[in-house]
């Protein structure tokens, strides 16, 4: 079965001023109607370096605040190379530009129960509705988790690209986990131990929303919490990210080289309602090709997730069942109660 894929409807659409009618959305999504326009978001920015111009207690203070109130923020001075990140957008954009069969080489198999390889669809969405992008995923840690079937062999750097990034990433992810720990009154070390400590599987996603003659009427992603712990994310400097704040969508201004990090399910959960998982979507571009490149740090699927111990009481009882990441995600995807 040939699957449509969104960079070909765009390649076809772009002399038009229409869009496929799966890809237009309902008025009370659409973005044109449902953005707060002429005001960007200027979301928590945190400065994680560590090198004294910010003493620990502050920035987890700051990181705590941002994970309550917006379940979101930006990090700065997180470690990561400038010249890494190039390169893992570079590969990624090389990757998209290639001629289609070569990328159908890497295409998600029709009967694969996991999310990684090259695709377009992601789940069951209301009236057969679609979002105006492309994706690759495939997972990048622990090496025990790796499967190369679905890292492209072209551009030739890919893999030295993405093996280099997932090394960078995996001490921002440990600094974050801890500063989010202390941010509860938990020790350090807590929070990560509790969504599994290192054998926290880390998933990329390379999502690609080509040009849309209809940005008014189109979104990339349909709004939505991760269900992973957390998601570090990389844009291209096209904007797009939207979050959903005092009942309005607004586009999040981008900061140059800081990461935007995500509050996903499972903090949320494991906090019992203190940090909240971010409600956001993506808007498309009627010009440009606009990129981003989440991590989403997943506990294996058996391991079971609640409400930390530390954290329910009398006074605070658990607002969330414990339960197996799998089972989660099932309901989750299908849309059922948890």
């Amino acid at each position: 079965m040939e699957v449509e894929r969104v960079q070909s409807i765009a390649y076809l659409s772009k002399c038009m001023d229409t869009i496929p009618v799966e890809f237009i959305r309902a008025e009370n999504e659409q973005p044109a109607i449902t953005s707060v326009h002429g005001e960007v978001l200027e979301v928590p920015v945190v400065n994680i370096g560590g090198d004294g111009s910010e003493d620990e207690e502050n920035v987890v203070r700051l990181v705590a605040e941002a994970a309550s109130k917006w379940g979101l923020f930006q990090v700065v001075n997180h470690g990561i190379p400038d010249e890494v990140i190039e390169n893992l957008q570079r590969v990624g954009k090389e990757f998209f530009e290639l001629p289609q069969e070569e990328k159908e080489v890497f295409a998600k198999p029709l009967d694969s129960k996991s999310v990684e390889g090259y695709g377009t669809k992601l789940q069951k969405e209301v009236e057969g509705k679609k979002g105006w992008v492309d994706h690759l995923f495939h997972k990048i840690w622990p090496p025990s988790a790796i499967n190369y079937q679905f890292w492209p062999k072209n551009p030739p750097s890919y893999r030295e690209a993405n093996e280099e990034y997932a090394e960078k990433l995996r001490a921002v992810a440990d600094k974050l986990f801890k500063l989010l720990s202390l941010g509860l009154g938990l020790e350090g070390h807590e929070m990560k131990e509790a969504v599994g400590g290192d054998d926290l599987i880390y998933l990329l996603k390379i999502n690609y929303y080509p040009p849309c003659p209809r940005p008014d009427l189109a979104l990339g992603v349909v709004a939505h919490t991760d269900m992973s712990t957390l998601t570090i994310l990389v844009p291209n400097e096209v904007p797009g990210l939207q979050v959903f704040k005092d009942d309005h969508w607004y586009d999040v201004k981008y900061i140059p080289n800081a990461l935007i990090i995500h509050i996903g399910d499972q903090i949320e959960i494991l906090s019992n309602g203190k940090y909240k998982a971010v409600y956001h979507r993506s808007t498309v571009n009627k010009e440009t090709t606009r990129m981003s490149w989440p991590v989403f740090l997943e506990p294996s699927p058996e391991l079971e997730v609640g409400p930390h111990p530390k954290l329910v009481g009398d006074d605070n009882p658990p607002k969330y069942k414990t339960k197996k990441y799998k089972e989660y995600v099932y309901c989750k995807l299908n849309k059922l109660p948890q």
